[in-house]
């Protein structure tokens, strides 16, 4: 199953490959050059399409539970100063995701959204302590029924050029459902309440929709 961000993508891919091949076959006698250049494409149109992939996942919705909004690994647990919404000191837990993960953004919980921004910026690479503010992102804001506001940010890697993000200020957020895309992109920042019990460690790898990051 493939994302909808990924179909034309996807679409494009398989033309210009289709059209290489043939182009091949009629232009050459060389049954192994053929055999290479198709090796090539199949293996070429293989890795874009697992980009896109959107697997389905057993999300069972739960307000005690905050989830991991993406799959990747954990490199970042620490308090901060977050200075775009709350203005305030908040514990981050950040999830790089490298391009051979799933890139499907999830809410991480169900409710209100009150808070919705893209801002443009450069293309650090993900790890730079300054790409959180300075790389092109989106920021959103839930408002959970126990866990209170919950912020989420998507952040553009150095490879990354395209956030797509679907929240919209006054809508209602359901947990696990789709937010968003980052297209061949990186990381998600979570910034949750101080005292928060986090359930994840440094360099675990987390399913989005799945893996509990906080639960009251």
């Amino acid at each position: 199953m493939f994302h909808k961000e990924g179909f034309k993508i996807l679409g494009i891919s398989l033309i210009l490959l289709l059209a290489i091949n043939l182009a091949t076959s009629y232009l050459s006698s060389n049954i192994w050059v053929i055999y290479i250049v198709f090796g090539i494409s199949s293996v070429l149109f293989a890795l874009v399409a697992q980009f896109f992939r959107n697997p389905k996942r057993g999300i069972s919705e739960n307000e005690s539970y905050l989830v991991s909004p993406v799959d990747g690994k954990v490199v970042a647990i620490e308090e901060v100063q977050e200075n775009e919404y709350f203005k305030d000191k908040r514990l981050l837990v950040s999830i790089f995701m490298s391009p051979l993960n799933v890139h499907v953004t999830r809410y991480p919980v169900g409710g209100k959204i009150n808070y919705s921004k893209y801002h443009k910026g450069k293309f650090l690479v993900a790890w730079h302590p300054k790409s959180s503010e300075e790389n092109e992102r989106t920021t959103v804001v839930v408002e959970s029924p126990k866990f209170g506001e919950v912020l989420y940010r998507q952040i553009a890697g150095a490879v990354a050029k395209r956030i797509v993000n679907y929240a919209t200020s006054g809508q209602k957020a359901t947990q696990g459902a789709d937010s968003g895309f980052i297209k061949f992109g990186s990381r998600v920042d979570v910034f949750l309440p101080l005292g928060s019990e986090v359930k994840v460690n440094l360099g675990q790898k987390v399913r989005g929709g799945e893996t509990i990051i906080t639960e009251l």
